[in-house]
């Protein structure tokens, strides 16, 4: 169909598939063609890019994250939970991988800490900064309930670790009535009963007050040990993003003084060309003068010869 250059050529362009560029055999010839030739389909073995992200796939991206959010905030281990968010976007249509999914938001995050220390008036470099300022303060409110709900928390502990101590007292108090009120012959009986049982008593409330308090305390722990993770990594992040923008500025410079460089470079060269060129119109001046001035002379020689032969 196509000759030997040509058919490469389009070939390597993608425009002809190899198949077409193979001679036809003697079965086609003779218009003969077996079912496994009519009935093999054509392969396409290129892969197919990844489309962009659109405006209405982000913000459907950014309202799953959003739905997710407490549980990523209580997570140390966030791979699962990509896949859940990749797995819902495969249910409103948008065909997604997890790493795909972190990818983009930590772009989203990197532009709303941008737009965030940008002028405002200048330009919108995030245009979901709103969606993604509700995300960030709602975790914000989060944090501070849960730090409100363990001081809270340990102050009922104490609380309670006082009223018990106050009813323990109350009932040897009263304890102590009632022996005074029995007779002498079974004081010592019943007080050793009572000191007996209310030494039993006291040790369960204090074992419970403990358990209760070893509690609250593990949980108060655990409340401050993931608000110290989340700030550490909100500072790891803001470092990082300090870093590229450090980076990149400095890159711009790099390439600013290059282009400096550069055009001065070309600047010298047009001035050694321009300066070479009037050199060379100068001196094609001066030839030209001066073969004027001497046909101006051989020409006025020519004249007088003239003359000077017709007198």
């Amino acid at each position: 169909m196509f000759g030997g250059g040509e058919g490469e050529a389009l070939a390597r362009l993608g425009i002809v598939t190899p198949s077409l560029l193979k001679p036809a055999t003697s079965s086609v010839i003779s218009g003969e063609m077996s079912p496994s030739t009519a009935a093999a389909p054509v392969r396409d073995d290129r892969v197919p890019a990844q489309p962009q992200w659109s405006q209405q796939e982000t913000r459907e991206f950014i309202a799953i994250r959003a739905e997710l959010e407490r549980d990523f905030t209580a997570s140390k281990r966030n791979k699962t939970l990509w896949e859940v968010v990749s797995a819902k976007m495969r249910e409103r249509g948008f065909r997604r991988s997890p790493e795909q999914c972190k990818c983009k938001w930590k772009n989203l995050v990197n532009r709303y800490k941008g737009k965030e220390t940008s002028d405002p008036e200048h330009g919108r470099q995030c245009p979901f900064f709103e969606e993604l300022h509700a995300i960030f303060a709602q975790r914000a409110q989060s944090m501070r309930r849960l730090l409100l709900e363990s001081e809270a928390r340990s102050t009922q502990t104490k609380k309670g670790m006082k009223r018990l101590g106050d009813r323990s007292s109350e009932e040897f108090s009263e304890d102590d009535d009632e022996v005074e009120d029995d007779s002498e012959e079974e004081r010592p009986v019943r007080s050793n009963s009572r000191k007996r049982k209310a030494d039993k008593v006291a040790m369960e409330k204090s074992s419970r007050a403990n358990i209760a308090s070893d509690a609250i305390s593990n949980t108060a722990n655990s409340i401050q040990d993931m608000l110290k993770e989340f700030f550490q990594q909100q500072l790891r992040m803001e470092m990082q993003w300090r870093e590229m923008m450090e980076r990149r500025a400095q890159e711009r410079q790099l390439f600013e003084q290059e282009w400096r460089q550069s055009m001065e470079k070309l600047e010298r060269e047009r001035l050694i060309i321009e300066q070479a060129w009037r050199d060379r119109e100068e001196q094609r001046r001066m030839r030209e003068e001066s073969r004027a001035e001497r046909r101006d002379v051989l020409l006025t020689t020519l004249l007088n010869k003239l003359i000077h032969e017709s007198n």
